[in-house]
């Protein structure tokens, strides 16, 4: 279980699930529209925003730390750190780039950041797996 209630609009948090990095970020407004105005057909892997968190909670972002091209952890957690092109992640083990929904844009990468199974247990807590 996750405790997000001091994750602040335009912050994330990295944790752990079976001995992954996980990535909680809380989206802006700004990123939500970002992310909902790319047209799926110019991703390389498909998926909404609304595909990838849950109903109502479009601001609550979940997903594994763990580069889906080598498994590098990408940067885009912490305050300051590169962001991307797109303003997700940055990889910086061969340069894949991924939006604010998490979804691959540049680089090597084959596949978005995969989303983990989760669901809220109350508004400020999320148990994953």
């Amino acid at each position: 279980e996750v405790d997000i209630s001091k994750i602040a609009p335009d912050q994330a948090i990295k944790t752990r699930w079976r001995k992954q990095p996980v990535f909680v970020r809380n989206l802006t407004p700004e990123e939500i529209r970002a992310a909902n105005e790319v047209p799926l057909g110019d991703l390389r892997d498909p998926q909404s925003l609304a595909e990838r968190t849950k109903p109502g909670k479009a601001n609550w972002l979940i997903t594994l730390g763990v580069c889906t091209h080598l498994g590098c952890v990408p940067l885009g957690v912490g305050e300051g750190e590169n962001r991307g092109e797109y303003g997700g992640y940055f990889c910086p083990c061969h340069g894949s780039h991924y939006d604010t929904a998490a979804r691959i844009r540049k680089g090597p990468a084959p596949t978005n950041l995969v989303v983990p199974d989760y669901q809220f247990v109350s508004d400020t807590v999320v148990q994953i797996g």
